[in-house]
């Protein structure tokens, strides 16, 4: 491994293989142009997080705007702007992870009359662009939801059936899960809590650091924490996130609950196998 990896960004990707890197022997600082990492999950859960990953030896660096990179016989030194000042730091090797844009710019897509915008081609709901009639883009190139392996695949089929069959077949997404996977997983699905308070006139947060759980402590597990919201009228569960071993397997089921309309009593009736990290899930909601 290079001596000290930097990584611009600190989403997903970034997160993803910093983890990787620290583990593996490098030093590693992360650049972000935000005040966290992890912008789109729960900040209590991404502060419990970069915690940890700051005990790994990974180092971040928040609000700060990338200005220049420049290499040196053995070293880059990427220059940024924090506080109104310039700042540089080197490194043996710098990743760009701050996030990708839709490969639209080999596509000519002016000379075919297709609108576009920075999230992709502009279709409608059967993933037709709405100024082309005979184009179709799905996955990364279409604007419609995040670009994400599973959501790929379903336009991809939507875009073929309305291709050959004509548009017969609409794009319906039910809610989707998200994990980035660090060790632990950190994974949401449904809303934040933010967005439950201003969906809903009452909620339930359920939040609570489970180290002393059966399950982490069985494994020692260093970091185990949930984040289940309810609609306090219905005992819906409308939102969870969690941050653990096997989170990114357990939100599955979250997934499958909030599609379903489930409350906390259809969970806890449920009978799942133990010692399971699933089954921990009826003392979340």
């Amino acid at each position: 491994m290079p001596e000290h990896i930097v990584f611009v960004g600190g989403g997903y990707i970034g997160m993803e293989f910093a983890h990787m890197a620290a583990r593996a022997g490098a030093k590693v600082t992360v650049v972000d142009t935000g005040k966290r990492p992890l912008h789109a999950f729960d900040p209590d859960l991404v502060e419990a997080l970069k915690k940890y990953s700051e005990s790994l030896g990974i180092t971040f660096i928040f609000e700060a705007k990338p200005t220049s990179l420049k290499k040196k016989r053995k070293k880059h030194i990427l220059s940024y702007e924090v506080k109104g000042g310039i700042k540089a730091i080197e490194a043996h090797m710098v990743f760009n992870t701050a996030g990708r844009v839709p490969a639209l710019a080999e596509l000519d897509l002016d000379k075919g009359n297709v609108d576009f915008t920075d999230s992709g081609v502009v279709t409608n709901d059967f993933l037709q662009s709405k100024s082309n009639v005979n184009v179709y883009a799905c996955g990364d190139v279409s604007d419609k939801n995040l670009p994400l392996t599973p959501l790929s695949g379903r336009q991809g089929y939507v875009a073929a059936e309305n291709i050959i069959n004509g548009n017969k077949k609409e794009l319906e997404v039910p809610v989707v899960p998200s994990v980035v996977f660090t060790l632990p997983n950190l994974a949401t699905v449904g809303y934040s809590e933010e967005e439950a308070r201003a969906r809903y006139k009452n909620i339930i947060v359920n939040y609570e650091v489970s180290t002393d759980w059966f399950n982490a402590k069985r494994i020692n597990a260093p970091l185990y924490a949930y984040k289940v919201i309810l609609n306090e009228r219905t005992r819906e569960i409308v939102g969870a996130h969690l941050i653990g071993p096997d989170a990114g397997e357990t939100i599955n089921i979250f997934t499958m609950a909030i599609n379903n309309k489930m409350t906390d009593r259809d969970i806890k009736s449920t009978i799942f196998t133990y010692p399971s990290w699933v089954n921990d899930i009826k003392s979340m909601v």
